[in-house]
């Protein structure tokens, strides 16, 4: 008899991960990617949240690619925050992670900007790093100053935008905040073995997703940890939940940039499954989780 999975013990995590089973099957990923889309929409209408008081936001385009602007009722910083959502790089939208964002944007007390970029497997790599640096110059250009933000696979394009700004020498890109961020890690390696079955994600899912992408194999922008050099590249703040797969994508990112002389701010979430930023309503665990997210947001805007 096989040993059962590690998994949570939090009460209130435990019933988020039950909450995201009614909506969201375990097996999704064999599913049509339409019916992807579905679920993981009503999964995110479930806890979805009511904006904070006096927040503004609305619709643009930068180029074709279509973003939110969020203006919180107090603004303390001209620097900018770039929000790039997680879904695999299949779903997911502006819809999405409304609230979270908007939270952020308010606490941080500074504008966000949210990318809808194209997803796959109608476009594959790179449009989707390609629509984050163009929104990213966009920013950049006029002259401000920005954090770069993503969780999940928006942690990995957060992370390339970041070595692509290095390398092409723009200067403005303050800080990197990568929750849960997926970077390129050996699947037969560490938190892919151990948390191989992890509630919420499964290693397997993971191998999914890199498949639809078809994203090119040791390319530092698509799988940051490839990268032969970390020098020159703005602070992070990295967080990981214990109880997934992705886990030491996150760890071993930070431990290198701290090598290379970057300065690292870590934590590891430990009751925390992978997609816990849903649950900062209804999970201590989250809850303190997110709040240290917002305040590495708002020290890196006020740099």
């Amino acid at each position: 008899m096989s040993a059962p999975s590690p998994a949570p013990t939090e009460k209130g995590i435990l019933q988020f991960l039950q909450i995201c089973d009614s909506f969201y099957p375990a097996d999704a990923v064999e599913a049509p990617v339409e019916q992807q889309r579905h679920w993981y929409d009503a999964l995110c209408a479930r806890f979805d949240r009511p904006l904070p008081p006096d927040m503004f936001f609305a619709d643009g385009m930068v180029q074709r690619i279509p973003i939110r602007r969020y203006r919180p009722r107090k603004i303390i910083t001209r620097t900018v925050l770039l929000y790039i959502h997680g879904g695999g790089f299949v779903v997911g939208s502006l819809e999405s992670h409304h609230a979270i964002c908007a939270e952020i944007a308010d606490f941080a007390g500074a504008e966000l900007v949210s990318v809808d970029y194209r997803l796959a497997p109608e476009y594959r790599w790179p449009a989707q790093t390609d629509d984050g640096f163009a929104v990213l110059k966009h920013l950049l250009a006029a002259s401000n100053k920005v954090v770069l933000i993503g969780d999940s696979a928006g942690g990995n394009l957060a992370a390339g935008l970041a070595l692509r700004a290095r390398n092409e020498e723009l200067s403005g890109v303050v800080g990197q905040v990568l929750i849960y961020p997926s970077l390129g890690g050996d699947l037969n390696a560490g938190s892919y073995v151990e948390m191989t079955a992890a509630p919420g994600l499964t290693t397997a899912d993971v191998a999914y997703y890199r498949e639809i992408l078809r994203a090119p194999e040791g390319s530092e922008i698509a799988e940051p940890l490839q990268a032969a050099s970390l020098v020159g590249l703005p602070p992070a703040f990295i967080t990981v939940a214990h109880f997934d797969p992705l886990r030491d994508d996150g760890r071993h990112y930070a431990a290198r940039l701290t090598a290379e002389g970057i300065e690292v701010w870590f934590r590891e979430e430990p009751q925390m499954v992978h997609a816990w930023l849903r649950a900062r309503h209804m999970s201590d665990g989250a809850r303190d989780g997110f709040r240290a997210v917002c305040e590495a947001v708002r020290h890196f805007a006020m740099l």
